[in-house]
């Protein structure tokens, strides 16, 4: 018995269709199939019936508490490097991105959407290319990925 990966998330959001544009512009998600106050979506490269559930719960609901139990984010991967570096330049342009960190084995950005639900998008290295030393890397670095595109360039696929 064992669990394989996390098959979708669903989030209560104040409008579901300011969070379907955010989600479907921004992430490149396509929706699925909705309802009056519920969406359903896939991530572009997916192959699961939908990926993000959202659920409206009104504007004047409360929104996430950092150090309260509950969520803190979801993370998503990308295939390589230059889509990361894609999602920065989208991130930053929407106004979404609050950070960016090297954590040796990935390589993550960290945005919120405009409930505030805070999610990453990584690039991980490939198995076979980390090292002892990626893996013992203590707290997250500063993420630079130009230097990275360099190191590693801008078409090697990453760990899924």
């Amino acid at each position: 018995m064992g669990i394989r990966r996390l098959n979708h998330a669903v989030l209560y959001v104040r409008d579901v269709e300011r969070s379907v544009a955010f989600y479907r512009d921004v992430l490149g998600f396509q929706l699925v199939t909705g309802f009056p106050g519920a969406a359903f979506l896939r991530a572009a490269d997916s192959d699961n019936d939908h990926d993000l559930g959202l659920f409206q719960v009104g504007l004047d609901a409360s929104g996430p508490q950092q150090g309260a139990v509950g969520l803190y984010h979801l993370a998503w991967s990308v295939q390589t490097l230059a889509e990361l570096a894609e999602f920065k330049r989208v991130l930053v342009a929407a106004g979404s991105l609050v950070g960016a960190s090297d954590h040796g084995v990935s390589k993550s950005l960290y945005a919120k959407d405009p409930d505030g639900v805070e999610f990453e998008v990584s690039w991980f290295v490939p198995r076979d290319r980390v090292t002892a030393e990626m893996e013992a890397q203590g707290a997250p670095r500063p993420l630079d990925i130009d230097t990275e595109i360099a190191k590693w360039g801008t078409e090697l696929v990453g760990a899924l």
